[in-house]
Formats: C-alpha cells, structure tokens, sequence
C-alpha cells in the first residue's frame, strides 16, 4: 500500500471514529438534558399529584364525614317523621297541593332532589312574567279568595334558585292561614301558633330573615288530629 493510500485510509478511519464519538456524545447530553428535565418537571408534579390524591381525595372526605357526624342528623340529613316514618327532609322542599296543607314555594326542578335548580330567567323576562309568575298568582288567589292580589308574597309565586327551598318566611305562611283552617274546620289561632311554634329566627340573631319549616308545620297539622 502506498504511503498516500494509508495516510487517506487512516483519515478516513479517524474520520468515522470522530463522527461515531460525537454522535455518542450528542445522545450522552440529549439522555442527560432529558434526565434532567424529568428531576426538574415530571418528578415534583408526580410527587404532587400524588399528594394531591391522599389529602383531597382520602383525608379530606374523611374530615368532612367525621365533622358532619357532630351535626344535627349526624351527616346524614335531618329527617322529618310522622308516626314513626320517615316523610322526608328538613332541608330539602316537597311539593304540596292539598288546601289542608301549608304551600311550599314553587320549584323549577318540580322539587326533584337529583335535578335542583332554578329556571335561569330573570325578573323582567315576560315569559316568565306573564306565564309563570301569573299562573301562580291566579292560582294561589283561586285557592285563597280571601288574599288581595298585593299581599301575595312573591317567594309564593316565584321558584328559589335551587328549586328546593324548605322554608318559608312566616308571612308567606301567615298568608295561607284563613284557607288551612277553613278546610280542617279548626279556629285560625291553632294554625297561627303551629307557625309560631316552627318560626327560626335569625342564626345568631343577627344572619338571615326568620323562617318556617314547610313539612314540619304540615306534620305539625296532621298531629292536630291525634
């Protein structure tokens, strides 16, 4: 081989072993950058997620359970009864129709605990206005022929936001009296002080309007009988 052909073999050979270094090199810093990136983004945000998980999906429901077991109902909704069965919930609204019974405010969600909420119009929509809110009116005053069309209170006539609204203020009760003791034939100051009896002030004295629990004022009424 002539010297001219080794020297040109021998570069080549250096050529190769320099290009096959560079490319080792090249993926050593690649695997070291992509190591790196790993330590500084992937690994802290699984650590977090992780954390994440046991607090807000083990301990805080955990938390949460225990404190509502010191609540009225003890976590699980107050109940209402009549003779030894269960009639519903304290905070969740029924609808009653009968004229012997106290009227609960009207619900968009037709009282259904699955499906609560509001009919999302406002109070100058004039489809709500002269279809919804003038339905009730005309019915309540059917039922009620007593009441002046003014001293409706408009929690009868219009729906709450979650549909199931337990309560009444004691005006919107007071309002139904003459109706409830006309048809049980029993003196209008009975039903007054079963409203009396059931009227929450406000919490503290100081937060929210007074209030009157719709069911328990008709178990209240039905009570009356024994």
């Amino acid at each position: 081989m002539s010297p001219d052909n080794y020297r040109e073999k021998t570069k080549n050979n250096n050529d190769k072993n320099l290009t096959s270094h560079i490319s080792h090199l090249k993926s050593f810093f690649k695997t070291s950058q992509i190591k790196n990136k790993m330590k500084t983004y992937f690994l802290p945000a699984l650590k977090l997620t992780v954390i994440l998980l046991v607090l807000l999906s083990g301990l805080y429901p955990l938390v949460i359970a225990g404190i509502g077991k010191f609540t009225p109902g003890h976590g699980d909704g107050v109940t209402v009864e009549y003779k030894g069965h269960v009639v519903g919930y304290a905070n969740i609204g029924q609808k009653f129709t009968k004229d012997q019974y106290f009227w609960s405010r009207p619900s968009a969600a037709n009282y259904q605990a699955d499906a609560g909420a509001g009919s999302n119009k406002g109070p100058t929509n004039p489809d709500y206005l002269n279809k919804d809110v003038k339905g009730r009116i005309d019915t309540f005053l059917k039922h009620n022929p007593d009441v002046k069309r003014g001293d409706i209170p408009a929690e009868l006539v219009t729906a709450s936001g979650s549909g199931l609204d337990p309560d009444l203020s004691p005006a919107g009760a007071e309002v139904q009296v003459a109706r409830i003791a006309k048809v049980r034939n029993i003196p209008a100051a009975q039903v007054e002080k079963i409203i009396a009896d059931n009227t929450e002030g406000p919490v503290l004295g100081l937060f929210g309007p007074s209030k009157v629990n719709v069911l328990k004022m008709n178990v209240a009424l039905d009570e009356l009988k024994k």
